[in-house]
Order: C-alpha cells, then structure tokens, then sequence
C-alpha cells in the first residue's frame, strides 16, 4: 500500500513540474513577442512631416522673401557693437537728472512750509474750513454739503492712473483716530495751505511729476492733486502718514532698537495685548537700515527668535514680520527681573558699535512693562553714564500708576521719553513720540537730508488691484524721495521741534523708462538695487502671488536681494560692486529661463553697473554676448519711412518711449505712433524724441513693408490653409505687422497679439516670448511651441531672420505664424499612417504601422519636452516627462535631453504649521460654547477698556474707538502660502543626437520606442508601444517645484547673516543743544470701579475654562 501511494504521489508532482516549466516558457514567449517598431517608417515619417511644416510656415510667414530683402539692403547698413560702459553712464546720468529734478521739488515744499510756519502765530480758537478728502462732495439728506466738505472738482487723469483728481488745488486726509477740529490741527493745516502754490508750480516745471504731499507730525496728510479718499470696508481711515517709510526715514537716521517686554504674570490679559500691539508698532517705524532685536524678560533674559541671541539683525520686512509671529505666541509666567535684561541689551548695542556693525548711528531700548521696582541705576552708571549713547523709551502699559515715576525716571535720565499706555488705542501716538526725540539733533541743526525709500507698492490708492493685473509685476512698484521739515522758530529751537515730512512718489516704472528696451536687445535688461542691495526694480522681480482668485503683495516683497534674483552669481561679486557703489562690468554664464521658467537657456551676460549720486541707490545693465551686443543702423529717407510708417498692418510698442508724451500735457493725447509719425511731420517739433531708435523704425518700416503686400497676395490670391490664423513679424526698434489670415468669429487664438496679450507684445521690461525663443534658435530654422491660454489651445513657429555686413551678423527680427491644432493634427496623422498596400517585403517589424493604431502612441514634442501633438488634446502643453516617465527617464539617460537645474528664491509655498491649539475647539461642545461665550464677554469688555468712556457723546471719539477696535482686534487670518526657496528641473535637447530607439524592461512586458528628430525644427517625433505599462517601474518626471529644506542651524544663519551694505552717508545722533529735560509725562486717568470688578470677576470665571 505505501509503495502504490507513492508511485501514486508521484504522478502530480511530476505534472505539477511541467506546468510550472511549460507556465515559464509561456511568459518567456510573451516577454520577447514585444512589438517590433520599424525605426525606418518613424525616419520616413519625420521626414516627411519637416518638408510639410517648412512649406506650411515659410509660405504663410514669408520668412524667405524677408531674408531676401535684408540681403537686399547688407550693402547700405552698418552693423555696431553696443558698448556698455558708454550706455551705462549715459543711462545713469539720465536717471540721475530726472531724481535731481525731484529733489528740488521736495527741497521748494520744505522751504515754504517751514517759511509758513516761522511767520504765524499759534491761535487755540483758530476756526478753519478745509477740504477734507473722506468728506468732499458729500452730501447731507437736506441736500447740503458736509462740513469740511464742500464742491470739490474731480476729473479722470491719465497721468494719474486715470484716478479722478483735482490738479489745482490739495485736499487733507485725517486718521480716524484723529480729532480733525483740534487746534494743533487746524494751526497746521492752515500753514500748510501755502504749499498749494508750490504743489501747482512744482507740476508746472516737471510734468512727470506724481503725487506730491506733506505729512504733519500732528497726524494729517496733504496730497496733491487732491482726490476723494476711501475708507475701509469699516468706514475707517486706517492711513497715518506717520507710519509710512517715507516719513519715518525722513524724521530720523538709523538706528539701533532692543524691544524689551515684560511678560511676568502681571502683564497678563489686556496688559499682555496691548504690550503686542505696542512691539508690532515699534517694529512698523524700523526700516531697512535700522537693526532690530526683541528681548522678553520675567526672572530669566528670552530672545524671541533663539537664533539672533547676542546680536542685532536688519528690520527688513521679512525679519519685522518674523518677529510679530513670534510676539504673538508670547505668554506670561513669573516674577519680572529688569536689571538682567537691561545689562543683555547694553552689552548687545555695545558690542555691535565696537565691531562696527549695525546702523553705527542711534542706539535705543525700547522697555515695555507694567512697573519697573528694582535698583537698576547701577546698570546705567555701568554702561551708559554720562556719555548717554543708548536713549531708553519706557511704555507703561495698563491702568495702575503706581510704578510711574521709576518707569519715567528710567526715560529721563536716558535721554529718552516716557508714555504711558493704558489702551489699545493709545498705542499708535505714544509710540510716534521716540521719533520726534530721535529727530532732535538733526532738526536742531537743521540737517536737511534727503531720503530715498527702498521699492514698495502702493496698496492705499483706489484701482491698486486694476493695476496688478494691467502692469508688469516688475513696474508696480515706486520709490519715494522725503524731506524733513523743521520750526525754524529761535524760541523752540532747543525742543527741535519737527512739524513733518515733504515727499513724492516716483513710480520705478518712469524711471525705467529712461533706458531704452531696444538697446538691451531680446534678453538684455536693467535693473536698480538699494545700499542695502535690495532690488528697486528688475524684470525678474515678482512681487505679487496669487491668493484664490486675487493678486496679492508678497510678504517679502520689498525686501528681495539682488544675489536671489542673479543666483548665477554665487561669489556675489556684482552684488557687493553694486552695493559699494562702485563703477564696472562683469561677465557671468548664467541660466535663464523663459516661458514663466518652463524654457531654460543658457546665456553669457555681460553686467555693467554705476551708482546714482545722491541717491543711495546703483544702476545696472545686462547685454547677452553675440547677437545681443549687435545693433543695426540703416538709413533711409523720411518720406519714404513715413509712407510704408503708416500701413494698417503696422503698429510699435505702445509701452516704449519713441517720443516722450508726458512732459508737455497738451501731447498726452498722442500715442506713441501718433506722436513719432507728429514729429516727423514736423507737426510737433517740441517733442523731445529718441532720433536714433525713430531712424531704426523707418528702416524696419521700408524693409518690411513688402511682406504686407506679399500677405495681402495670399490672401487675395491662394486658398489660405483652414488653421493658419496669424502671420507676424517683430524687429528690433519694436516694429509689428500683423496679417489675420483668418476671422475673428473663426481664430481659435482670439487673445494673440491683442494689447492683453502681454507675453507676446514689446513690453517695458521685456522682447515678445517668441522674439525671445526665435533668435536663439538657427536662423531659417522654425522653432514650434504650444500655447495653452486658459484651455484655448494654438501653436506658434517663428524663426529669426538675420543681416550681415562686415563680417558681423546681427538679428534683425523674427517672423512667424500662428495656427490652430486642427491644422497640425490633420497633417500629422495623415503622415503617419502607411497605407494598407505598403510594400512591407524589407520592412522589419509592424507593417504597414500607423499612430492611430490603439497599439501605438505618438507624440510630437519639442525641445524643452513640451507636447505639440498627442491622440489626447488634453495632453497637448504637458510635460511629455507626466505622462511618460520610463520613456523620459531613457532619453535622458541617453543624453538626448538634458536636466537643467533652476532655482527660485521668489517662491510661495504652502505653509505646512497648524496652531494645535485649534483643535480642541472641535472636541467639546461644551468647550465650544464656553469659548464662544469667552470671546463676546472677553471683547464686550475689551471694547469698554479700549477708550474713555466719558468721551462717548462726541462722534468723532466713537469712530475712533470703533477704528481701534477693528484694526486692533479682528482676528488675524494665518496665510495659507509663505516665502520660500524652491528648486526645479528644467530640460533641454540635445540636437546632436537625432534618433534612438530601445527597449525598456516593465516587469512581464518590454515597451519598444522609437524617437527620430524632426529636421529643420525644434521637435522630436516619439512613438512608443501603447499596450506595455511601465507606470509601476516608473513615475512621472514632474516639473513640479520643490521646496529646499534648511536645517535649523542653516536657517538661522542665513537669517541672522548680513551681507555688504552701503551705510547712508548722514547720521544724527547727538547734539549738545538737545533739551534732554522734556521727556514724557502721564495724564489722569480714572476708571470705573464697577467695570474694573466685573472684568475681574469675569477673568476668574474664563480662567477655569482653558
């Protein structure tokens, strides 16, 4: 029996073997039965498709006919080299004239306003109507003009942004916090009313001027022209012109700042809020060339930010709002010990001026506290007596008085000034106060200086969101230039007294203009940086992130360095010249990118930079070696320009200056065309325009004029092609013809060459994308993209066509067409189909083979691995890398296209921390309810506190106790996007390799692809095999950006690392005439017993619910 079970057992076990060897045999077939794509059919194909698409673009373009009309004209032009050094002084001194002009506008309203003050008398009965700006045209229900209001008229102003204004008279706009009838006001405004005069007069002399106004210390704002103000969506006029830059530079030097706060368990509840907002309002007043660091102090010294222990860093915008987020989760514990930290923060402000580092100017403590009971003179006689280099501002925070005298006698005896805040509302003022102490030495001297602000965008004025979508990010911002202005009354002279600043904006834009884009070239460029070397304006400056559906300011995005944006330059050698205001040039091999940074380059730039005198500001340029260098003079008649000027298919970059239309306002009217054709004419010999680049558009303008009539034969002549909609040529004197081969009704591409069409279009701060793309591609040689503008999908070609002469070759333009995918598609898959009788006898592999097989996909990609073609017109635009990463992975493992690293320091990323105190909310309904009853209870109260309730009969103080509310109080929403560095791939081809073909191994099946360059273009044809998924093998080569992670140690570093900077040439701060004596005092304040108790007993009841 067991001898017959194993014979038995034997049987399957032997069965089981077969299957199992013959179950290998069978994978193995189906492994190598793979399909065979004849690499031959793909060639044919490609060859084919390039004979087609040549005839398709040279005949639609007359691209041959335009390089044979410059041959034509090699005899008759001269080509030249751009010499930089020459054209970045010229530029400079151009800038430097029209700053100048701005300083002596400012210089003349400082002049008068101080003039005006010296001759009047204060009078504490004034009475005195004014144009307040919240309330013109305002009327009442009996039909009545408002008080302080009155018929103010207002008309759009193209020079203004098309804002309605008045350019004949200023108007005054007030906080809400503040009292607009109260005689220090009035006394004010009325001396301020002589600067009307000089506002108009100051117009009259430069009509490029902008917004002209005068800040007073009291709190108004005087702008000219004058324009209706409007509030916030509260009905508040948040705007003090007080805490603009512009007026904060002006009033004071650089300076050095320690914040120390107490946050001992006194300070707890409303003391605890009030001392933030107090911390977030000093750091409002600090610049880019003060240095800041925040100390909190109970019985033990915590810097905020651990990482800037010891040592001060640059109050520039990104580190100020650093420290606000850290101030905000500040909480109070323990016994406040002050004499501890006052002795950190003197040594701090004392070893920085030893090594010489910070502002080497003022040096200040800003200590905020609820009493201050210890002996803390022996720290000052330590280190600050009797020279006094450090002032010390004291802020007694809350209601109780008790520890007032030590609190002031600390700012007293510190050349300082002491405030005491007992509201959410008091803030803003008092901390005002340290300006106008720091201000003294210079107004007692009277020290004019100058002051120029770093780029900032102005968010206050109407239509600022219009702007963001109509303008280059890069041109959105502005600079000011401010003045102080000073009692020159003999009197007062020891108080120094500052009465305010005089300013005006100069948007970076018109500045900009001063360098003409036609002598950069396609990828040339100019750009402005601060001493700081902060950029004023670059076109690589993005400024603005997408937030939903609105443009927002970046968070950091006036405080941009140069070496973040010219990243090539690694050693920082431009940057450092830059800053140091020296004079020179540099050659940099550099990565570019085009296409919003989907298109990498690479150039060889040459940089040529200078400082601007009297400005702290330096000048540079960029000129791309080769073809970027080479400029081509032609001469030709005026009449004969004129004639061919004139054509209806012609038109120049509306945003260039060919004349300038803005100095006398009676040319405003004039488009750039109408202007330039004006003063050939000798219509409009007044105008002031560019000789040399009119004398290139006249030659353009013959040169190119045949292709009208040659398009125009087309049209009337032949067939046009259904598909091809556009033909269109640009050179470089930004001359455009464009021919619509087909209807508006019909084009798929409605947007193209439209003025919103900003990408394609001679821009400010930029060559069209496909001037850009065709001049470094071969000449004659059609580059081929695809364009996917918001689902409207189209492709472009264009090429370059060039000149010669003297053995030089410069680019004289590009020429292209515009055409619909239905056109490419048509072609393409009828090529790429053998007909069923193909004689397939030598033909290896599938035949007769044909992309619209289900076995096959094809694509037709381009240089940087974008697809043109795909059976999925949802593909179309994609990264061929997505949908196919093993086929990607093999062609750039075969070199066939290469990865380019590219790297953004501009970058938004999604902000990753949670507040974990968040969540809990969620847990407990009954902790829901109870929050919910905290928050109305907790601001009902805070409401009360916030201001004098005895004052609540009077309007003007509920507006401004209702203003203090909402700014102070509404929730502070966290941002779902923060700066951050990224980096990301880009890819290019290899046009020496032009055809491959593999296998790659997917698990059971191996996927064949064949990949053949299509001659004469920019584009690869792929076919691979359709019914092989190597998905699992291989992942998608994305395009995507990736955040760069630092390391803690890392990131500190690079926050707290100071880079060269340039110091402002003036400092103040110390004069033996000051009168240190007026330093602060307190005023009476009650408060109501029942309040008090009831908010009390309300924080005992809360305290058991966290």
């Amino acid at each position: 029996m067991s001898g017959m079970r194993s014979r038995m057992d034997g049987r399957p076990v032997g069965s089981v073997k077969l299957l199992r060897i013959l179950g290998f045999f069978c994978l193995w077939i189906t492994a190598q039965a793979q399909m065979k794509i004849p690499p031959e059919t793909v060639q044919q194909w490609a060859t084919m498709f390039s004979v087609q698409l040549r005839e398709l673009t040279t005949k639609y373009s007359g691209s041959l006919l335009m390089q044979k009309k410059l041959k034509d004209v090699e005899s008759i032009i001269k080509i030249v080299e751009v010499e930089g050094r020459d054209l970045v002084k010229d530029y400079s001194d151009e800038i430097e004239r029209m700053l100048g002009s701005k300083m002596k506008s400012v210089k003349r309203l400082a002049e008068s306003a101080e003039d005006a003050d010296l001759y009047h008398d204060f009078n504490a009965s004034m009475k005195f109507d004014y144009y307040n700006s919240m309330l013109i045209n305002t009327i009442d229900e009996d039909g009545n003009f408002l008080e302080l209001g009155g018929e103010f008229p207002l008309e759009n102003n193209e020079h203004f942004n098309n804002l309605q204004v008045n350019t004949q008279q200023s108007d005054i706009q007030i906080p809400t916090n503040v009292y607009n009838k109260d005689p220090n006001i009035l006394n004010a405004i009325y001396n301020s009313e002589a600067l009307n005069d000089v506002f108009m007069g100051n117009f009259q002399k430069d009509p490029t001027l902008t917004w002209q106004y005068f800040g007073s210390s009291t709190g108004f704002f005087r702008i000219y022209p004058g324009i209706k103000w409007t509030p916030d969506s509260n009905g508040v006029a948040a705007f003090d012109c007080r805490n603009r830059n512009w007026y904060i530079q002006a009033a004071t030097s650089p300076k050095d700042i320690i914040i120390m706060v107490d946050i001992s368990g006194s300070m707890k509840g409303l003391k605890m809020t009030i001392a933030k907002h107090t911390i977030n309002t000093i750091l409002d007043t600090l610049g880019e060339n003060d240095f800041v660091n925040v100390i909190a102090y109970t019985d033990y010294v915590r810097y905020v930010e651990p990482c800037f222990r010891g040592t001060l860093v640059q109050a520039d915008l990104d580190n100020r709002e650093h420290f606000k987020l850290l101030v905000d989760e500040l909480h109070v514990k323990g016994e406040a010990k002050i004499k501890n930290a006052m002795k950190e923060a003197f040594k701090i402000l004392n070893e920085v001026r030893v090594n010489g580092q910070g502002s080497m100017c003022n040096q200040a403590i800003m200590l905020i506290t609820d009493g201050a009971m210890e002996d803390f003179e022996s720290v000052f006689e330590e280190f600050n007596w009797p020279e006094r280099r450090v002032r010390v501002f004291t802020y007694l925070i809350g209601r109780e008085m008790t520890f007032a005298q030590n609190t002031k006698w600390i700012a007293c005896n510190n050349k300082g000034y002491y405030t005491h805040i007992s509201t959410l509302a008091d803030v803003q003022e008092n901390v005002m106060e340290y300006l106008h102490v720091l201000s003294r030495p210079m107004v007692i001297n009277h020290d004019h200086d100058i002051i120029w602000t770093e780029a900032y965008m102005d968010t206050v004025l109407p239509s600022t969101q219009e702007l963001f979508t109509t303008k280059a990010q890069s041109l959105l911002l502005m600079t000011s230039v401010a003045m102080p202005v000073f009692s020159k009354k003999k009197e007062t002279l020891s108080h120094g007294i500052l009465l305010g600043v005089v300013g005006s904006d100069i948007p970076l834009m018109e500045v900009m203009r001063l360098v003409p884009r036609y002598m950069l070239g396609a990828h040339g460029y100019a750009f402005l940086i601060t001493n700081n070397g902060y950029i004023l304006s670059h076109p690589d400056l993005r400024p603005l992130y997408k937030d939903g559906k609105k443009m927002k300011p970046k968070p950091n995005y006036n405080s941009v360095d140069l070496s973040e944006v010219e990243w090539e330059d690694t050693d920082e050698l431009l940057r450092t010249a830059m800053v140091k205001g020296q004079t020179g040039s540099l050659s940099l091999s550099i990565r570019a990118s085009v296409d919003k940074g989907k298109r990498p380059l690479y150039l060889i730039n040459d940089y040529f930079y200078t400082n601007i005198d009297d400005t702290p500001f330096s000048f540079g340029m960029a000129l791309t070696k080769g073809h970027g260098r080479l400029i081509i003079l032609g001469n030709v008649s005026v009449e004969e320009g004129l004639h061919d000027l004139t054509s209806p298919d012609l038109s120049i970059a509306s945003e260039w200056t060919y004349c300038e239309t803005d100095i006398d306002p009676a040319h405003r009217k004039y488009t750039q065309l109408q202007a330039a054709i004006s003063y050939l004419l000798g219509k409009e010999p007044d105008l002031e325009c560019d000789e040399v680049l009119l004398q290139q558009l006249l030659f353009d303008a013959v040169v190119t004029a045949p292709l009208e009539a040659y398009w125009n034969a087309l049209m009337l002549n032949d067939r046009v092609e259904p598909g091809m909609e556009t033909a269109f040529l640009g050179t470089r004197s930004g001359l455009m013809r464009i021919m619509r081969y087909a209807g508006v009704e019909t084009r798929v591409a409605r947007k193209f060459l439209t003025p919103a069409d900003k990408d394609n279009l001679f821009t400010i701060d930029h060559f069209p994308l496909w001037y850009r793309l065709a001049v470094e591609n071969n000449p004659g040689s059609f580059y081929f993209y695809p364009v996917n503008d918001k689902g409207v999908k189209y492709i472009l070609a264009t090429t370059s066509v060039t000149v010669s002469s003297e053995g030089k070759t410069a680019m004289a333009g590009a020429i292209g067409v515009q055409m619909s995918l239905d056109l490419l598609e048509k072609r393409f898959w009828t090529i790429t189909k053998q007909p069923s009788d193909t004689d397939c006898s030598n033909i290896e592999g599938v035949c007769p083979l044909s992309c619209e097989s289900a076995d096959l996909n094809c694509f037709l990609v381009d240089n940087n691995g974008f697809i043109l073609l795909s059976k999925e017109r949802k593909e179309v635009g994609r990264f061929f890398g997505e949908l196919d990463g093993s086929v990607m992975a093999s062609l750039i493992k075969m070199g066939m296209y290469k990865k380019v690293s590219l790297f953004d320091y501009q970058a938004m990323c999604k902000n990753s921390h949670h507040h974990t105190s968040s969540a809990r909310r969620l847990l407990s309904p009954f902790y829901a309810i109870a929050a919910l009853m905290r928050w109305f209870v907790s601001n009902a109260l805070m409401f009360m506190l916030d201001f004098n309730l005895c004052g609540l009969w009077h309007s003007d103080y509920f507006v401004d106790a209702k203003a203090g509310y909402h700014t102070t109080h509404k929730q502070k929403k966290v941002d779902a996007q923060q700066p951050c560095d990224t980096a990301y791939p880009g890819f290019m081809y290899d046009s020496s390799i032009r055809e491959a073909n593999s296998l790659i191994k997917c698990g059971r099946c191996q996927k064949m692809f064949v990949v053949q360059q299509i001659p004469d273009s920019n584009l690869i044809l792929i076919v691979t095999q359709a019914d092989c998924d190597c998905s699992r093998q291989y992942g998608p080569i994305l395009l995507e950006p990736k955040e760069i992670k630092y390391n803690a140690t890392v990131k500190c570093n690079r926050m707290k690392s100071q880079k060269v900077r340039r110091r402002p040439e003036s400092c103040h701060a110390y004069h033996p005439k000051e009168n240190a004596k007026e330093c602060g005092g307190a005023s009476a304040i009650s408060l109501s017993i029942t309040l008090f108790s009831a908010s009390l007993l309300v924080s005992l009841v809360l305290h058991h619910w966290k």
